[in-house]
């Protein structure tokens, strides 16, 4: 077997914003190897400011797998552990090399285009005005489940434009999920989510920074608003230390992000320990290609999932690889007579 990787520069349609900034562009590597006549690839998209493996060898390491790719992935999975977006794009390259048809990995009804992920549409920061068209789009689209990323406004603006969108529609014509992405401060956070949860919401995400978890043990046990993890579970790669912070922090959810807490097998990892705690979960993208995001909503949907999955990424981008991937009314879809075409 041989193995090369490409960095490439993924651009977004319009710049987007969270609560760390506004972002216009997201560095991804693609890694291929290939084995005789038979080829895979993968996806690498470590995310710059969030990924633990955002650190300056993260090219050299992906050149050590490239040249030792002939030990096999469960043995390069081993020496990876702090390189979680590497251990998904080589889980991707295997499956890749080794399915009959190419990017298929995980063959289902979903893959032969006779079923659907349900997904939530995501509503990006910014001011009021552009929010409210964002809203409309998606719920004109088909949307009945939205995500909003707040921490950018002032509280205050950001409560007004939840209670617009809900004396429009209530929660069982619409679900609202948000997202502060750890921007409320601990001293305040139950009291925002004391008002937040007035508006019927389905949960917040990651309400406080991450690494507080006496903190948001004491939020998720108090809170009248259910709190699901996010950038928590970044970073904790030993399943002691994992079933540690679920049993400290007992969240109503997580979200799993396969390129930040290594790939299939990571996130699985921590979906079997939070069965066994009874916490909720659902599966979002991190802003990866269509590459990556092929691979998680094929294995996404092999998990037999029925709540709106964080899968709606695919059209961000102005230079995103063509893929067979669509959306159609809240719903991703793959149309197996669209084949790939990759010029990488």
């Amino acid at each position: 077997m041989e193995a090369t990787f490409v960095h490439y520069a993924l651009q977004f349609k319009q710049p987007s914003g969270t609560s760390r900034g506004v972002l216009k562009s997201k560095d991804t590597w693609f890694i291929t190897i290939t084995n005789g006549t038979s080829k895979g690839v993968g996806e690498c998209g470590m995310f710059r400011g969030l990924s633990c493996d955002d650190r300056p060898d993260f090219e050299h390491q992906l050149q050590w797998v490239c040249d030792n790719i002939n030990l096999g992935l469960p043995e390069l999975l081993k020496h990876l552990v702090e390189f979680p977006a590497i251990q998904f794009g080589l889980e991707m390259a295997f499956l890749d090399l080794h399915s009959k048809s190419h990017q298929v990995l995980i063959p289902s009804k979903f893959t032969n285009g006779l079923d659907s992920i349900p997904i939530n549409g995501l509503i990006w920061m910014g001011d009021k005005a552009f929010m409210n068209s964002q809203i409309k789009t998606k719920i004109e689209s088909g949307f009945n489940c939205i995500k909003l990323k707040i921490g950018a406004l002032d509280f205050d603006s950001e409560l007004a434009l939840i209670q617009s969108i809900r004396k429009e529609f209530d929660s069982k014509t619409i679900e609202i999920r948000v997202d502060a992405n750890g921007a409320f401060n601990s001293d305040d956070a139950l009291e925002r989510l004391k008002r937040l949860s007035d508006l019927d919401l389905h949960s917040i995400e990651q309400p406080i920074r991450q690494g507080q978890w006496e903190s948001m043990a004491q939020l998720c046990a108090k809170t009248p608003l259910p709190i699901a993890l996010d950038e928590e579970l970044i970073g904790v790669h030993d399943v002691t230390e994992r079933q540690e912070l679920l049993q400290t922090i007992n969240p109503q959810f997580m979200i799993l992000k396969p390129t930040l807490i290594g790939g299939i097998a990571g996130s699985q990892s921590w979906i079997d320990l939070a069965e066994n705690q009874q916490i909720g979960w659902w599966i979002t993208s991190a802003l990866e290609s269509n590459i990556g995001l092929n691979a998680i909503a094929q294995w996404t949907y092999s998990l037999g999932v029925n709540r709106p999955q964080g899968l709606g990424t695919g059209q961000l981008f102005s230079n995103n690889i063509p893929a067979p991937l669509n959306i159609k009314h809240g719903y991703l879809h793959y149309d197996p007579t669209v084949k790939w075409n990759l010029k990488l």
